[in-house]
């Protein structure tokens, strides 16, 4: 990482910069940055930069990493830890772009290194659209563990602090009790054809008080009901006179913590298979293997947790992640939130432990507005005649919290809908629906791809 002189740091302060270069590795620092999403021309105000600025921002990240690759042999090569990291582009994370002040910038981005590791390094860039140069690059995360965290400022501006000084909050745990708008964007690709879209409409329950605020979606519209898991489903009925159109819905929540609670002995569905999380042998003698001599549902749950931690990685990369594939979280031993919990339903089912499977959004604990980073999925297993929450891919980020996560679900969450294979009328042309947090969308009958991206604004401060 590069160091700024002292001078050069008074300097910028004085002018109200708002950017203070890093001092050390995992030293407090604090810069002027006001994480938003990635904004177009038809996503909601409350986005905190304007599109021109996030495209410039991110085409000057991905100029440096391509130049410094083709100086690297087709690598982007890194300095960290006394060895030379040899990087691949994966992704930049288009919701923390920002704009820190005149001609200085903050992206956030994940590169492969050739060992399998994703590392997700920080970079602040100084200069003009078509002339930015990266002043600051720093590894914030190695396979989702943070070696550092943000914390924000009262006045919105943020610093950095030492990964033994954070708190669970930092790492995306609040206690008790959260609320906050929540804005669920996307926007239609031009249609050719008659299309139509699938999209949740989350309800409340025991553990979050929904209402909607605002709903603007093109097409004709109705609301169908999932019966096997209780899902509530808009459905729009699309022409290619919607093409370029924006779904805006805005949705009030108040969410409290979930820990385990009571429940009558849950249905066998929760022991069947799914079409990605087959009950096979394989499952029955690895679950098997990972619980002898255990004889209790809880302990056995929590052999089979500890187990799914040790063995894979949380990495978004390569092909096949992101599906929700308990055999390839086997196999391939990494990937995102599904296939962690793919594979722990798959397991715990076969060895007779009730699973189930839920998905929405994570609600950032460190600030108070803005982009959040996708989906996110969690699961539940049945044992003791209570439902216990767990999330298995944020305690492998996150180990010192890996005792909470097992027995508890935080308050900055947001649940869009639950189960997999999801059987809805209509049904879309390529089946049961695998999982819904994302738009589905098909043209006339063929799967097709709208952008999608979840904002929030938190309504009482935690």
């Amino acid at each position: 990482m590069t160091l700024e002189p002292a001078r050069r740091l008074r300097t910028c302060l004085a002018a109200g910069s708002g950017l203070m270069a890093l001092l050390a590795a995992l030293a407090v620092s604090t810069v002027c940055i006001r994480p938003g999403w990635a904004e177009t021309a038809d996503m909601p105000a409350a986005a905190s930069i304007s599109a021109v600025v996030t495209a410039d921002i991110q085409a000057g990240i991905e100029r440096h990493i391509n130049e410094q690759s083709s100086l690297g042999g087709g690598y982007f090569r890194l300095q960290f830890k006394n060895r030379e990291l040899r990087l691949k582009l994966v992704r930049v994370h288009t919701e923390y772009l920002a704009n820190l002040g005149p001609g200085r910038h903050f992206a956030c981005v994940d590169l492969a290194d050739v060992s399998g590791d994703v590392y997700d390094v920080d970079f602040f860039l100084a200069g003009d659209p078509g002339s930015m140069t990266v002043t600051e690059t720093s590894v914030h995360k190695i396979n989702g563990q943070p070696y550092y965290a943000w914390e924000q400022n009262k006045d919105g501006t943020w610093h950095r602090i030492p990964i033994e000084r954070a708190s669970e909050g930092h790492f995306g745990v609040i206690r008790e009790r959260d609320s906050f708008e929540f804005t669920y964007w996307a926007k239609l690709p031009a249609l050719a054809a008659p299309a139509r879209m699938w999209l949740p409409l989350p309800e409340t329950d025991r553990f979050q008080t929904v209402e909607i605020v605002s709903l603007q979606v093109p097409g004709r519209q109705r609301i169908v009901h999932e019966p096997t898991y209780g899902n509530r489903v808009l459905v729009l009925d699309l022409t290619p006179e919607d093409g370029g159109r924006t779904i805006d819905i805005r949705f009030a929540v108040r969410r409290i913590e979930k820990a385990a609670y009571a429940a009558p002995k849950p249905v066998d569905m929760y022991l069947a298979p799914d079409r990605l999380g087959p009950i096979t042998d394989e499952f029955r003698e690895t679950a098997r293997t990972v619980v002898a001599g255990k004889k209790e549902d809880l302990v056995r749950a929590r052999a089979l947790y500890d187990h799914v931690i040790d063995r894979m990685r949380y990495m978004k990369h390569g092909d096949g992640w992101g599906k929700g594939d308990a055999v390839y979280a086997c196999s391939i031993r990494t990937g995102n939130c599904t296939d962690f919990h793919a594979y722990f339903i798959a397991l715990a089912r076969s060895i007779g432990i009730p699973a189930r499977f839920a998905i929405g959004a994570g609600i950032p604990s460190e600030r108070n507005d803005g982009g959040i980073d996708g989906y996110h999925c969690w699961v539940e297993f049945y044992a003791d005649g209570k439902w216990w929450p767990v999330d298995i891919s944020e305690a492998d980020k996150y180990s010192g919290l890996s005792t909470y996560y097992f027995g508890h679900h935080p308050a900055n969450r947001f649940e869009l809908s639950r189960g997999r294979d999801l059987v809805v009328d209509p049904l879309p042309a390529s089946g049961p629906i695998n999982f819904l947090a994302y738009p589905l969308l098909e043209v006339n009958g063929q799967p097709a791809r709208a952008d999608a991206a979840f904002s929030f604004k938190r309504t009482a401060r935690h």
